[in-house]
């Protein structure tokens, strides 16, 4: 998959899920902001309940979404022989979307009233997607081929000799500038304390300062406004990648540790949804068939 590819495949992705929560808000609105002892009597009660033809449908939707998001990215880690189907690193972008797009779905189902033992299913759902968004920052601090295999620290110094190398010998950036980065790199990081969340929110203030001041020192070079973009990205990728060094093993350890409180939060969140069919399908609640 080329790099315009996918851009494309994400922001197809993105569009589909914005798309279909703001038309749900929009065609419900009024019904959902209507009083739950008063939505009997309202227009759309029929169609927007949660055993109601839209209702009913969209549980199921996201249901099935969520189910195929879960574990057809566990298999495609665990069995080698899909390995060939695509890189992991699009699979993890579809489960992504598939676990984002199905609670969406669920959560329109509910029609915003939680209850029961269902309630227990609806916020076990909500810790999955919070923590999986953590898992995301964490996932992509952890520098990794097309594949999704993990660099080591050798594999990050040859990327990051190799920027060294295409600044200096391709665009003739002045050496001490590339000094002036690296100090101030390394002054960073000897001089971060607090809480590890601190650190990060500091580490992204003082990256986005530095990265201005490369715009500046690079205006005094001889450079076209092409050669200038290339040369300011490659300098964003090398701080992006002395991050990625210095966070390298706490990262790693980061994500061991969040698949132990995300897998759980998954499974008991699956095991009352399929409690909560299985009970619908006995009690007569059908849908269209």
């Amino acid at each position: 998959m080329t790099k315009l590819v996918h851009k494309l495949y994400i922001f197809t992705l993105i569009a589909i899920t914005v798309t279909v929560f703001s038309l749900l808000f929009v065609y419900g609105l009024n019904y959902y902001s209507t009083p739950i002892t008063e939505r009997h009597f309202h227009a759309q009660n029929d169609l927007l309940k949660p055993t109601g033809l839209i209702g009913h449908g969209i549980g199921i939707a996201g249901s099935l979404l969520m189910i195929i998001g879960v574990f057809g990215y566990m298999a495609r880690k665990r069995f080698r022989s899909l390995s060939r189907i695509g890189a992991l690193k699009y699979f993890l972008e579809f489960h992504i979307f598939l676990c984002t797009l199905g609670p969406i779905l669920v959560l329109y189902h509910t029609t915003f009233k939680f209850g029961g033992i269902v309630a227990v299913s609806f916020w076990s759902m909500v810790a999955v997607v919070l923590s999986g968004i953590i898992g995301r920052f964490i996932y992509l601090q952890i520098p990794r081929t097309i594949q999704g295999r993990e660099l080591s620290l050798s594999d990050l110094a040859g990327a990051e000799d190799e920027l060294y190398a295409e600044l200096q010998d391709n665009y003739k950036v002045n050496y001490e500038i590339i000094a002036q980065i690296n100090i101030a790199l390394s002054d960073s990081e000897s001089k971060q304390t607090g809480n590890f969340i601190l650190r990060i929110i500091n580490r992204f203030s003082f990256e986005r300062k530095l990265l201005k001041q490369v715009r500046k020192e690079l205006k005094t070079q001889q450079l076209n406004g092409k050669d200038y973009r290339k040369v300011v990205k490659l300098f964003k990728s090398k701080i992006i990648l002395n991050r990625r060094i210095a966070w390298l093993s706490t990262m790693q350890n980061f994500l061991r540790y969040w698949h132990v409180a995300h897998l759980p939060f998954a499974l008991i969140m699956l095991v009352i949804m399929i409690v909560h069919i299985i009970v619908a399908v006995l009690f007569g609640y059908k849908w269209i068939f």
